[in-house]
């Protein structure tokens, strides 16, 4: 966001800022991109504070900036967003001890969990395991944005569930993703940050798998990230050029969901993932998913009914997509199902509750 860019995060602070008078952003230091200077403030009510220095001072930063803020605005409440190497929750952690202000640590998922994409998640599952009960011992909160996967996880570590608060984070427009009479240029779609936990080495396998049976088959992989080249490599490689279309990062949502309306099904083999909100935006188009057991998708899939669960498998992925693509009356039905799950996640109704339930943490505070 502090690069420019309209992610999920910009959307989600367009409608929370209204509940607030001001909300400041402390964050890492922004890469260099193709603005001369860093995102400072928008929607009139909040401010980015961008560090310039490397990410291992990062817990200095928020920590000094944090006092700067608190010592202006008299601040009531700050959250942070916890994930290892806890470079936030460090800062946030000394922050607290300083200002005495409550705040609320926020667990959007679980580095290498359910599964791991690498050695290093393997890594930071562990210390998430040793250390998280550490980290949020002071917390007022602890925000998780599943039911079932992470809440278990945390309760493994040592977390009492009296302090586990279940505030879903997909915030879906229904207004820009919704159904379209629009042709079906695409078999499949991939929407999602092109990193290892994504899954998206072992989907390209799984289309070169395909390939053999299915010569024509289409699918469109939307995001970028540091797999870019290897993922262009392979498709070179693969002899797959015909058959996978890079769109790179979409700059707004409309694009997006004309291209889950333009695909037949959306395919999230994650490893491990908080929503994925990606096959929410995209059942909200009635586009059919495939998904792996991440996140919140076991909370609201019915396998079978409103969209197809997969393992981590080559061989599990091609026998669903093809098991899908051949059966037209099973993949209208799932659409049409997960049509009606996606409603509940509208998004001014789920970022009220949000803010709703921060403000009466406040108020059991006494603030």
């Amino acid at each position: 966001m502090a690069q420019g860019k309209k992610g999920a995060f910009y959307y989600t602070l367009e409608e929370f800022s209204k509940y607030w008078e001001r909300i400041d952003v402390v964050c890492p230091k922004v890469h260099q991109t193709s603005n001369p200077e860093p995102l400072t403030k928008i929607f009139g009510n909040v401010f980015i504070h961008s560090s310039c220095c490397p990410l291992i001072f990062q817990p200095f930063f928020i920590y000094k900036k944090g006092k700067e803020i608190f010592k202006e605005q008299k601040f009531n409440l700050f959250t942070v967003h916890s994930y290892p190497p806890f470079y936030n929750d460090l800062g946030g952690l000394w922050l607290y001890k300083s200002i005495g202000k409550p705040y609320v640590s926020e667990v959007h998922h679980i580095t290498g969990y359910p599964r791991a994409g690498s050695f290093k998640e393997k890594i930071y599952r562990f210390l998430t395991l040793k250390l998280i009960k550490f980290f949020t011992n002071k917390a007022k909160a602890v925000r998780v944005v599943n039911q079932k996967q992470v809440p278990e996880f945390l309760l493994g570590s040592g977390l009492k569930m009296d302090k586990i608060k279940y505030i879903p984070s997909a915030y879906i427009d229904l207004e820009i993703f919704k159904p379209e009479n629009a042709e079906k240029k695409y078999d499949l779609v991939f929407s999602g940050r092109l990193t290892k936990n994504k899954g998206i080495m072992l989907l390209l396998k799984t289309i070169s798998n395909i390939k053999k049976q299915m010569p024509n088959i289409k699918i469109i992989i939307i995001g970028s990230g540091p797999l870019e080249n290897r993922i262009k490599n392979y498709i070179k490689q693969s002899q797959l050029e015909d058959n996978i279309e890079l769109s790179g990062w979409l700059p707004n949502m409309e694009d997006l969901a004309k291209i889950y309306n333009r695909s037949k099904i959306l395919v999230m083999p994650s490893f491990n993932e908080g929503g994925p909100r990606v096959c929410l935006e995209a059942m909200a188009c009635k586009t059919s998913i495939i998904t792996t057991k991440v996140g919140i998708m076991p909370d609201i899939i019915q396998d079978g009914e409103n969209g197809l669960f997969i393992d981590w498998s080559a061989k599990d992925i091609a026998e669903k997509i093809m098991l899908l693509l051949k059966d037209e009356n099973l993949r209208s039905k799932i659409a049409e199902n997960g049509y009606h799950t996606a409603q509940q996640f509208e998004r001014k109704k789920m970022i009220k509750n949000y803010a709703e339930t921060y403000q009466n943490l406040l108020y059991s505070s006494g603030v």
